[in-house]
């Protein structure tokens, strides 16, 4: 299968459509203050600042991290994205002057790092593991291909073109090259784009090589000299942090530091697909089922620990100690689109759906100006300021990160969701998201109005091609237990195939029953035993202090409870409630710590859930998504 490029996509939408509009009218200027240092009160970020040092055009020292340089490449890659759907002279004119500044920053011999442009080139290609070189050439390459691809341009396409070349006459298998690979994956996935981009064969074998020759024995990080020991190369991590414990082949389970570990895999499923490699491919189906059946949040997010920003152990997913980082959750859809192209299962579309209204969009306020690095379950003010194993889940949102990935990351995936949405093969064309849209494939265009999330009624007007005999294939989401098609068809895998000669004008009509489910995890997931969560379609729900109250962990889910949605467009932004009678656990009298042994006092409270994404967009205060039944 082939994705359908977004420039074939017209997203005309209640719910993306809103968030895109939001991207482009409220993240992308945002990001462009932050990213030179204007918004007050936020962790200043320093990028523009490095590449006006490293052209030359400022005196100074390198401020930030090592990995700074890619914040410029992924809002550059979100502006690209924006211009395709919206075209705008100004925003254009912005992102060209930001392109003229990062190429003049550009070494003779194609290199360009600001780090170490501005510390010492001597050192360039000294400490892999670390200070982040590919990483950043990884984004800067996809925001090269995704501008091209907008505007025609080729100026930063051309330096990152001169750039790859660069990194090919240092890292390969021949002598006197480095046979070493990346700490933080994602050029492997970046020089996937490249190929694709410009069918030059070399950016596929050194995409190939990068994966194929990670966790070889002896390991390459080993040789390096990094003077300073990191703390997660104790030995409870050492070499699974960035997955180089194995061979890419011989793993078996998603381990180490879950951003990294998805960005390798984006890149193994790019290499499997174009070159056939039916291992690897096997390999990638292997983590993938371990990913996503013992080591997945319910909301999509991924990594469990804050040590590492790492998976643990399967079934380990504790709610209020949790990570999910907002980028793993971001990478998670990037692998699972990858998967879905390989093959058109429905397992793979649902965990992309469930992660995108989820665990990725809950990484920034509605109004997209404040943002989330964890996305915990549960959350209670006083523990985040009090308990050090806490302090990393935040109660409010922040302007602005220091180490500022997710932000970015956030508007270049949103911005690019068109690209998600739709498959095509010669005789089939796939949908994968449902949202109010037009598209026009090889075979036909289609017209899609629903209001899904909140209505499972998705209603397709075909108009065919030349050739009006083809498949059209629905995805069935997993979540659904109640489904009607209005014209015959065939379920497979996830997607039901409805095959026919279409005449202008057909429609197909699909209603996906959306009730209320209480939803329990694995038994033996030790944090949720006894708990459950509600669920309405793709949507997680939570409870939050500013409708219910204080004291949370107090309510009990009554057997039998009847739960009643409503659309509350004034809510929010717009958002489907639930509403239901629960159990609350009365207070004791007096002030005692513990009591002899007696029954529980519970009152009947009518509480209201509200869609996880949409929390800690009010007042601070307490959080909850599983609740004890």
């Amino acid at each position: 299968m082939r994705s359908i490029a977004m420039e074939q996509v017209c997203l005309e939408d209640d719910f993306w459509g809103k968030m895109a509009e939001i991207v482009r009218t409220k993240l992308i200027p945002y990001q462009w203050e932050a990213l030179n240092d204007r918004v007050e009160g936020a962790a200043p970020s320093y990028c523009i600042r490095n590449f006006c040092i490293a052209a030359g055009l400022e005196k100074g020292e390198f401020g930030g991290k090592v990995f700074q340089d890619s914040d410029v490449a992924k809002w550059l890659e979100a502006v690209a994205y924006s211009l395709i759907r919206h075209p705008d002279p100004e925003l254009e004119k912005t992102a060209d002057g930001a392109i003229d500044l990062v190429v003049s920053a550009q070494q003779p011999d194609g290199y360009l790092n600001t780090y170490y442009i501005i510390n010492g080139l001597e050192q360039r290609w000294t400490n892999l593991r670390d200070n982040h070189e590919l990483y950043c050439a990884g984004h800067m390459i996809e925001a090269a291909v995704a501008y091209w691809r907008a505007t025609g341009k080729r100026k930063l396409l051309d330096a990152m073109i001169r750039y790859a070349d660069h990194i090919d006459t240092v890292f390969g298998p021949e002598e006197g090259k480095l046979h070493g690979y990346p700490g933080h994956e994602e050029i492997e996935l970046a020089l996937m784009k490249l190929y694709e981009a410009t069918g030059e064969e070399k950016y596929c074998r050194l995409a190939r090589y990068f994966i194929d020759q990670r966790g070889q024995s002896p390991l390459f990080f080993e040789s390096e000299q990094h003077g300073v020991v990191k703390k997660w190369e104790s030995f409870l991590m050492k070499n699974r942090y960035n997955q180089t414990h194995q061979p890419v082949r011989k793993q078996t389970e998603a381990v180490g530091h879950a951003v990294r570990a998805v960005y390798l895999y984006s890149g193994m499923a790019d290499a499997a697909r174009v070159s056939g490699d039916t291992e690897l491919a096997e390999a990638l189906r292997t983590i993938w089922e371990n990913l996503t059946r013992r080591r997945m949040y319910v909301t999509g997010s991924i990594g469990s620990s804050h040590f590492g920003e790492a998976f643990t152990y399967d079934y380990d997913l504790p709610n209020d100690t949790m990570y999910g980082e907002t980028c793993a959750a971001v990478g998670l859809v990037f692998l699972a689109k990858r998967m879905l192209l390989a093959s058109p299962r429905g397992e793979y579309g649902d965990v992309m759906e469930r992660a995108l209204y989820n665990g990725v969009i809950s990484g920034m306020t509605l109004d997209g100006t404040r943002f989330f690095y964890v996305n915990p379950l549960e959350v209670l003010p006083e523990a985040s300021a009090a308990d050090e194993n806490k302090r990393h889940v935040r109660v409010e949102r922040q302007k602005w990160f220091g180490t500022a990935c997710c932000p970015p990351n956030l508007a270049r995936l949103i911005g690019s969701l068109p690209d998600y949405m739709y498959g095509e093969n010669e005789k089939t064309v796939y949908v994968h998201l449902y949202a109010g849209s037009s598209v026009q494939t090889e075979n036909a265009k289609l017209e899609v109005t629903t209001r899904y999330p909140w209505d499972g009624k998705v209603e397709i007007r075909v108009t065919p091609m030349a050739d009006r005999h083809f498949t059209l294939a629905l995805r069935i989401p997993g979540w659904c237990m109640d489904y009607q098609v209005s014209q015959a068809g065939e379920l497979r895998d996830g997607y039901y195939y409805i095959e026919r000669t279409w005449n202008e004008g057909d429609t197909v009509e699909l209603n996906l029953a959306m009730p209320v489910q209480l939803v329990r995890a694995n038994p033996r997931v030790r944090e949720n035993m006894g708990k459950a969560v509600l669920m309405r379609g793709p949507v997680v729900y939570c409870l939050e202090e500013a409708d219910n109250g204080r004291d949370l962990h107090r309510v009990r889910l009554m057997p039998k409870a009847e739960y009643h949605a409503q659309y509350e467009p004034e809510t929010l932004g717009g958002i489907v409630t639930i509403r239901g009678e629960a159990l609350v656990q009365k207070n004791w009298t007096g002030d005692a710590l513990y009591q002899s042994l007696r029954e529980a006092e519970y009152e009947t409270e009518e509480l209201v859930w509200i869609p996880y994404y949409a929390w800690a967009n009010r007042e601070a205060g307490e959080m909850m998504v599983w609740i004890r039944e």
